[in-house]
């Protein structure tokens, strides 16, 4: 594995902020995340922010099929490179971004369900999330290495301050479990924060199911929206476009004291809030 420094000088380039990129930089560490993701040669696998080809090389070693996603056009022709040199076939460079990219499509060319990995871009990590949750009929599981910063919240239980919209939407439908933390000085250039490697398991049966799962996550957002406002009011001033009144009513009908914050409740309860909404 070339340093990302040495491969960046050499195609006279540098790291773009606006797309989040640090590259990882150590190979050991690549190659311990391939391992962890429990890739096998059945797998095909859709990568998310292929970069510098890190984390391609030795997924690619393994499994059955990689499709390489990178929005950035100055990176492809070195990922070429990188892949030819390696004597890859089974990698596809695909120059896309990712809340664009149809998954579904993907995986219905495919045949059958895709594992996902990838090091995200801190500044549209919360987005690939909600797509993926929406996406997720299509994938069997996810391996995706966060800043730190959103992983605890990702992994956060109730009562917490980092227990949040995204927490409760993963929690509804998945699995999620910590498999490595990753040094911030493991990548080029260096992030401020260390990283964390989570895998996202999705659930065949979820335990409690939403008569409507859309509006779930619309009540999950509008509990969220101004989370420092109690339910009561926090709902009623979301994009649900329900009065006080009708908040209160919900919230009697569910159990639910209107006086708790968000943050208070569980999945099953707001599961339960969500049921009992008529809009």
């Amino acid at each position: 594995m070339t340093s990302p420094r040495t491969l960046l000088a050499a195609y006279n380039l540098h790291p773009k902020k606006q797309f989040g990129q640090n590259f990882l930089s150590d190979p050991s560490t690549a190659k311990m995340i391939a391992t962890l993701s429990g890739i096998t040669s059945k797998d095909v696998v859709l990568e998310i922010g292929a970069g510098l080809g890190a984390l391609t090389i030795p997924i690619a070693q393994t499994a059955k099929k990689v499709y390489a996603i990178e929005k950035d056009r100055r990176l492809i022709d070195l990922l070429k490179t990188e892949i030819l040199v390696s004597r890859l076939s089974n990698v596809e460079l695909m120059e896309e971004n990712i809340l664009t990219f149809d998954i579904n499509r993907l995986a219905k060319n495919v045949g059958h369900k895709i594992l996902i990995i990838g090091n995200l871009p801190y500044n549209i990590s919360s987005q690939i999330i909600v797509k993926l949750i929406k996406s997720r009929s299509a994938v069997t599981r996810a391996v995706f290495m966060f800043q730190k910063e959103l992983s605890q919240r990702i992994t956060a239980q109730p009562g917490c301050k980092d227990y949040g919209r995204l927490t409760v939407m993963l929690g509804y439908c998945a699995k999620i479990k910590k498999l490595a933390d990753v040094k911030a000085s493991l990548f080029f250039p260096k992030p401020k924060v260390d990283s964390q490697l989570l895998e996202i398991r999705f659930l065949e049966t979820i335990k409690y199911p939403a008569n409507d799962e859309a509006l779930l996550f619309r009540v999950i957002k509008g509990a969220f929206g101004q989370r420092r406002k109690t339910l009561k009011n926090a709902l009623a001033g979301s994009e649900l476009h329900i009065d006080a009144k009708t908040a209160q009513n919900m919230l009697d009908k569910a159990g639910i004291d209107p006086s708790l914050r968000a943050e208070a409740l569980t999945i099953s309860q707001f599961v339960t809030l969500s049921n009992v909404l008529k809009i």
